[in-house]
């Protein structure tokens, strides 16, 4: 690498910063602006589901595939690659004619989205010191944590303001921007010599990409029942057979794109269960409390913003804790803490819900403690995970976590969509998406929000054996040297942005 003798480390962290909040602006302020979209473009239900999952999906199967790519090509030029692919998407996004070119530009969003994530952390690791690596990775996460806090009232202002174009809308410029500053800030990386460069592993890229389809496939049958009735089955039956491919090739394959032999781990496997058990029970508690605040109350985007901001005002302020609690509790103790927390908070969101508008200071401290426990939970399970890794594999264990992580966004994305419309007439699932429920008859509007209780008490339930799961870890991650532990909290703090090896991420 040359950056770190070249440019001012903190003026490429200054450029990515940017990008950071491009991205996650957008992630976090679209499920506010869900109803208007849905609205105002005539989507149907399934429709309504990919704008969401299509985006999700692509980033998901591509991490880990851009972080092996990211040493070929250099991460400098992909990451700039990264940049101007989700600006020319969210710009396509902004003019879309209808909801089939809105998803498809989606998709687009999705491809850059997941090459800046993949190695906006590995930049920053090129070119600071390790003195202050950490200090840098840390902001890092507080820019993305303070993105997300913003992401649903800036989408739901913008929306209010602008139409469902609005959050689009704004977030060009800044990647417009982040672009700019990228190419004046970021170095080069030099890249490997030819002969000692680890080959791609296309086949597994291929076949974790088409596992990851057949699965969101499978758990939204209001997409694929429209086509045929027996293609969810068809595709729970894929999914499973791609998983079991995939796993056996990457066994097999002197370069995987994911090296199983991680699992063997004890602490290992039981972090990454952990990690899947949290994603799913709490992520889709932001869209729960959007859809029912729009679809039930009536509210506005703006409104809805406001409502689901204690979800990440919790996680930044716990996140922020967890650094020095981790100095004087096992990653145990911090980590079924954290679980416990989140499980209280989802099921207290659940029991407050009616067929009518939750008052905000009813909903907004269980809504607070989803976050808090989120935030408990991520930096301890990283740096226990960490820990458990070999040093030479430390990278790979945390791309190896962010999918996972990712993963769980989306299982929990897409059993929310698809649990809340069951039992609904066509016409309720159309209102249900598009904030116009609570003018439908009162059996439907009972119907969708006893849906969306059961979903919040499946989360609770997947969070709870999150927390067990938790009690499963080895005390013995404790007596760790202090330099390793040091090394992992830097890795923790380095989230949410994963690579796939060491020479790609903290």
């Amino acid at each position: 690498m040359t950056g770190r003798a070249v440019r001012g480390p903190w003026r490429v962290f200054a450029a990515t910063a940017v990008g950071v909040v491009a991205v996650f602006l957008n992630m976090s302020g679209l499920a506010v602006a869900l109803p208007t979209i849905t609205r105002e473009l005539g989507a149907d239900p399934g429709q309504a589901d990919w704008i969401l999952l299509g985006y999700m999906l692509v980033t998901t199967a591509l991490i880990l595939v851009f972080g092996r790519l990211a040493d070929i090509v250099g991460r400098r030029s992909l990451y700039l690659a990264g940049l101007v692919v989700f600006t020319a998407g969210t710009a396509l996004a902004a003019l879309s004619p209808s909801a089939g070119f809105l998803i498809a530009a989606r998709i687009v969003q999705g491809v850059g989205a997941a090459a800046v994530i993949t190695n906006n952390t590995a930049l920053l690791t090129d070119v600071f010191p390790v003195r202050t690596l950490g200090r840098a990775l840390g902001w890092n996460v507080t820019v993305a944590a303070t993105a997300q806090v913003a992401g649903p009232v800036v989408g739901g202002a913008a929306t209010q303001l602008l139409g469902w174009r609005g959050l689009f809308i704004v977030c060009v410029p800044i990647g417009l921007i982040a672009i700019g500053a990228s190419v004046l800030a970021v170095p080069a990386h030099r890249k490997r010599d030819a002969g000692t460069r680890e080959p791609f592993d296309l086949p597994g890229a291929l076949l974790s990409t088409a596992m990851l389809t057949a699965l969101v496939l499978t758990l939204t049958p209001g997409v694929t029942a429209g086509v045929a009735d027996w293609l969810p089955w068809a595709c729970g039956g894929a999914t499973a057979a791609l998983f079991t491919a995939f796993v056996i090739l990457q066994a097999r394959r002197a370069h995987p794109l994911v090296d199983v032999a991680l699992l063997r781990t004890r602490a290992i496997a039981l972090v990454l269960a952990a990690v899947l058990a949290g994603a799913v029970g709490s992520y889709a508690v932001v869209l729960l409390a959007s859809l029912h605040e729009q679809a039930v109350g009536g509210a506005s985007s703006l409104e809805a913003g406001v409502l689901v901001t204690p979800v990440a005002a919790g996680t930044l302020i716990t996140s922020a804790a967890a650094g020095s609690l981790f100095d004087r509790f096992t990653p145990r103790a911090l980590t079924t803490t954290g679980m416990a927390t989140t499980a209280c908070g989802v099921l207290g969101f659940s029991l407050t819900l009616s067929t009518t508008a939750v008052p905000f200071w009813t909903v907004a401290p269980f809504l607070f403690l989803v976050g808090a426990g989120t935030g408990l939970f991520m930096t301890p399970s990283t740096s226990a995970l960490m820990l458990s890794a070999p040093a030479d594999r430390r990278g790979m264990a945390n791309g190896l976590r962010s999918t996972t992580q990712n993963v769980g966004y989306l299982l929990s994305t897409a059993l929310a969509l698809a649990f809340t419309t069951t039992g609904l007439s066509e016409p309720a699932r159309r209102a249900a998406y598009d904030g116009t429920l609570n003018v439908l008859a009162s059996g439907e509007l009972h119907r969708f929000v006893a849906n969306i209780r059961v979903t919040g008490f499946v989360l609770t339930g997947i969070t709870v054996v999150g927390g067990a799961v938790c009690l499963a870890l080895p005390t013995s991650l404790r007596t760790a040297r202090t330099a390793d532990s040091a090394d992992a909290r830097s890795a923790a703090n380095g989230r949410p942005e994963p690579a796939t090896s060491r020479k790609a991420s903290p």
